[in-house]
């Protein structure tokens, strides 16, 4: 069981930790590290200069430095269309995480930027080409439905690059967009392979280039494939150690593999050279707190939440998710339910806009069911279910209604548990697991606050179907690799089903998991019981 990839490309990262400029990661020359990218623009040559500075930020998100360098751009040279073509791109926020941020403010604003490209005196075609393709998207937003568009955008950008072979920035975006459309239910994974085939091969020729080592991440971001992004992973945050978020990434891969401290590591430096402000500070100390929780960190996991709630809230939906989330795990993931049935919104409802994010205030209803549900308060459990039902219609976007819906049904399936209704409570809580398996996580987490699959495991244990307890564990261990509680209850139910093999190993494997735990457990304690025999 590998718990630990090679921490050299994040200690490569961590030494260019400082306090100047973008991030806090600077050059001794107080340049920003962010790769090498050659987006050849028909422009002065000392706007290409800050053209190149301004698409590295964005192939590595960092929002919130591109508006200079694009500033320096027109400075340099006003009648450079392209750089309110890549104002008017990078308005759009993350592509992965569409259409959350797509606020009206920021469609007006790049509809409005892509406007003065248009009109601009293009030098040539292939620039008109990339503003064309891009104004697709802006195109009829009010009656056109966000994926239609989305795809349209992609299709477009796929004529650009195929138009332009010799053109890789074309067909690196061009692969951004065939990855972040993808079918969440296709587990085949077309998109993301095709994307893929795109990438790698100019990831190969141009190893420094940020766009296509964090495009490779987002691609294989899936338990069945994330063994193939290890190597864009342990590259992306030398390559772009100045952006917080290039220094995040590589703990997509690391979560999907159960390298829980290389997580744990990616995203403390990614949090540290966050600027005042940055959401992505927020985002980076989730996936901290599920790595630390699934190590036994307890400890470790209570001071990420402090510093969680020190920050300065911040209106956008990673941070939100995180501000809900985070206290959410701390109390989920090591069992404590009366902490979990009272977690509270924090920042709280009349000084945060969570209307405006029902995905993430779901989070903390539904931890708050799972909790009285565990705590046998049907009560509170069957409020709870209300609630995210009320949330789940409030929800805008189909992939996050049905997430919602989903954890409506494991809160009522525990509630009807408790309540000794548990054949009723194993039909409502196997619909839910397969529908939980027939989607896929959003990149906004690194993973659910509780798998449905293994809550059901959990409620056959507790029946004393050890056997079929033991198969929903190994079953939830194919997508969410190495996490602490499944492994746990897969040792259990092995050891009551009678299965010693497989109880050892499990056991052995929680032992291993948890030799930095900064906790004492019950489980931990077995498992070492058991192994020692």
């Amino acid at each position: 069981m590998e718990l630990s990839i090679s921490r050299a490309a994040m200690a490569s990262a961590v030494l260019w930790l400082g306090t100047a400029g973008p991030g806090g990661a600077q050059h001794t020359d107080h340049q920003p590290i962010l790769g090498k990218v050659e987006f050849k623009v028909s422009c002065t040559p000392q706007a290409q200069k800050h053209f190149n500075l301004a698409m590295s930020y964005y192939h590595s998100y960092a929002w919130t430095y591109i508006s200079e360098p694009i500033d320096q751009v027109l400075a340099a040279d006003p009648s450079c269309a392209m750089a309110h073509w890549l104002r008017s791109l990078a308005a759009l926020d993350n592509a992965f995480s569409w259409p959350i941020p797509l606020t009206p403010k920021a469609f007006v604003a790049g509809s409005e930027t892509l406007e003065k490209a248009r009109q601009a005196d293009f030098k040539t075609q292939r620039e008109r080409d990339y503003v064309d393709a891009l104004a697709v998207f802006y195109k009829d937003r009010e009656t056109v439905p966000h994926r239609t568009r989305a795809l349209a955008f992609e299709q477009a950008m796929g004529e650009v690059a195929k138009r332009y072979p010799e053109d890789s920035e074309a067909s690196i975006l061009h692969a951004l967009l065939v990855s972040a459309t993808f079918d969440p239910t296709d587990k085949a994974f077309k998109n993301q392979l095709r994307a893929a085939a795109i990438l790698e091969p100019i990831f190969r020729e141009q190893p420094e280039h940020p766009g296509a080592a964090h495009y490779l991440i987002h691609t294989y971001d899936y338990p069945a494939i994330a063994a193939k992004g290890l190597d864009a992973a342990r590259n992306y945050a030398k390559i772009a150690p100045s952006a917080p978020h290039a220094l995040h990434m590589p703990s997509h891969i690391f979560t999907r593999v159960g390298a829980w401290q290389d997580s744990v590591e990616s995203n403390r430096a990614s949090a540290k050279s966050a600027a005042p402000g940055d959401y992505s500070a927020a985002h980076a100390y989730d996936y901290m707190v599920y790595a630390h929780a699934q190590m036994a960190q307890d400890q470790a996991s209570a001071q990420v939440l402090a510093q969680m709630r020190a920050m300065k809230p911040v209106d956008h939906p990673a941070y939100s998710f995180a501000a809900a989330a985070v206290p959410a795990r701390v109390a989920l993931e090591r069992g404590d339910w009366a902490q979990a049935a009272r977690v509270e919104l924090n920042p709280p409802a009349d000084a945060f806009p969570w209307q405006k994010y029902p995905q993430s205030e779901a989070m903390n209803a539904f931890a708050r069911g799972i909790g009285a549900a565990m705590a046998n308060d049907l009560t509170a459990a069957r409020a709870q279910v209300e609630r995210l039902e009320a949330l789940k219609g409030a929800s805008k976007i189909p992939y996050w209604a049905e997430q919602i819906g989903i954890q409506a049904e494991v809160v009522r399936g525990l509630a009807l548990a408790a309540d000794s209704k548990v054949q009723e409570a194993l039909v409502v809580l196997n619909k839910a697991a397969d529908r939980e398996d027939a989607t896929e996580k959003n990149v906004v987490t690194p993973g659910p606050l509780v798998p449905a699959r293994e809550v059901l495991a959990q409620v056959l244990l507790a029946d004393g179907k050890a056997s079929e307890a033991l198969q929903a564990f190994e079953a939830v261990m194919k997508r969410e690799p190495y996490r602490y509680r499944t492994i746990a209850g897969a040792a259990q139910a092995a050891e009551k089903a009678g299965d010693r093999t497989r109880s050892i190993r499990y056991y052995a494997d929680l032992a291993k998991l948890t030799r930095d735990a900064d906790t004492v457990r019950p489980e931990i304690a077995r498992a070492r019981q058991v192994i020692m025999r």
